[in-house]
């Protein structure tokens, strides 16, 4: 980073705990980063109580009919206004922006993505659907247009920091691990009765709601496994889940001569954030540190596919390619969905993907206009089902 100049930074999803959080790091360094757009889905007074801490040039809700109420809340303010998801892509390609922080949930994330890639936008990615659904698109437009993606889920955060300084070749596995949510250890039958409120207990991290519930069924591990396989190029063969429930470990990189690194922190999203932000320099913080005297064991084992089928789902998607994992995406959107609104069973989620996967049309060397089909398509599939 240039110290002379500060980095500003588009956050899409500002309301959510991913830009929340993201605030926070901006908080912590506010000679270093300067906030140029918040965007947000319907959350307008959040929004607004945002924009008039923050300033920034420019505020976009995705819910139009929510425009007359922001543009309202802020008349005493020179923010610009904006309303709808076309308005979200067209921000983006800012000319000031440097870098954009895809903070919003589900496949709403990939549009934005892209007109941020085309117009040569640095990405921090924390919309994990963006490179599930279309990985091979994201990163061929990465590459093409020379912008970087810098990861900030924690476990590829992880592994990313893990692999400075390492040449490709000397890699032999990934190791991503997972706290196994708050049911690793129930039986099949203990399952059937899961209830909304226990799966939104995660035993160590405090997420938004959806990836809650991924996390529980361990489909958001899945989703992962296919994110590093598009962030860092290596088959699924060689991407190993583990189970580790202290979530201290965050991943680890195996190397062909046997040797292992592993990146260990507190279980605090503002550190793989800031680190996402602030590449390739590492910025002091407030934050808080392990302390390794009150850690008193660190223990992993094998994910149970059978007990979390999503787990399996999405190893499945990534081997099919095409657009099988945006198959995967869209009916476990719709899932998640409908299991907070108590309409199905936590064990009927698994099952829907698994139908959707067997039943939508496969293409393989989808388009972007492809997996937008894709994605209505299973979406009225899983909704009639259910």
């Amino acid at each position: 980073m240039n110290p002379d100049k500060k980095r500003t930074i588009a956050i899409l999803g500002s309301t959510g705990s991913i830009g929340t959080q993201t605030l926070q790091v901006v908080d912590e360094h506010p000679e270093l980063f300067e906030v140029y757009a918040l965007t947000a889905g319907s959350r307008v007074e959040e929004l607004a109580a945002q924009a008039r801490k923050y300033k920034p040039d420019a505020v976009v809700i995705a819910d139009e009919s929510k425009y007359a109420q922001l543009k309202e809340a802020l008349a005493d303010l020179p923010v610009k206004v904006y309303a709808g998801n076309d308005a979200i892509c067209q921000v983006v390609q800012s000319s000031p922006i440097d870098i954009v922080v895809t903070a919003m949930v589900g496949f709403a994330g990939l549009r934005p993505t892209v007109a941020a890639i085309k117009a040569g936008k640095a990405i921090a990615l924390a919309n994990k659907e963006t490179l599930v659904v279309a990985g091979e698109l994201i990163t061929r437009l990465a590459a093409e247009n020379k912008v970087p993606i810098l990861p900030v889920d924690s476990e590829h955060s992880a592994i990313f920091q893990c692999l400075a300084g390492e040449p490709f070749d000397s890699i032999e596995k990934l190791i991503l691990t997972a706290s196994g949510g708050p049911f690793r250890s129930y039986t099949p039958e203990q399952l059937l009765t899961v209830t909304k409120a226990q799966a939104l207990k995660h035993p160590n991290w405090s997420m938004g709601a959806k990836i809650t519930i991924d996390s529980a069924t361990m489909m958001n591990k899945g989703f992962e496994v296919i994110e590093a396989k598009w962030l860092f190029g290596i088959e699924a063969k060689d991407i190993e889940v583990v189970v580790h429930p202290q979530s201290v470990i965050h991943s680890m990189v195996q190397f062909k001569d046997g040797a292992v690194k592993a990146q260990l922190g507190t279980p605090d999203m503002r550190l793989p954030i800031m680190y996402a932000l602030s590449y390739p320099q590492r910025l002091a913080s407030s934050f808080g540190r392990l302390d390794f005297t009150k850690l008193n064991e660190l223990t992993f084992e094998q994910p149970n596919m059978e007990i979390f089928p999503n787990l399996r789902h999405a190893y499945d998607a990534l081997n099919m390619g095409g657009n099988m994992p945006c198959v995967v995406n869209a009916a476990n959107e719709v899932c998640v969905a409908a299991f907070l609104a108590d309409r199905i069973k936590f064990t009927d989620m698994p099952r829907i993907i698994e139908r959707a996967m067997q039943s939508a049309d496969f293409c393989q060397k989808p388009t972007l206009d492809d997996y937008i089909a894709t994605d209505a398509e299973v979406r009225k599939m899983a909704n009639n089902w259910i």
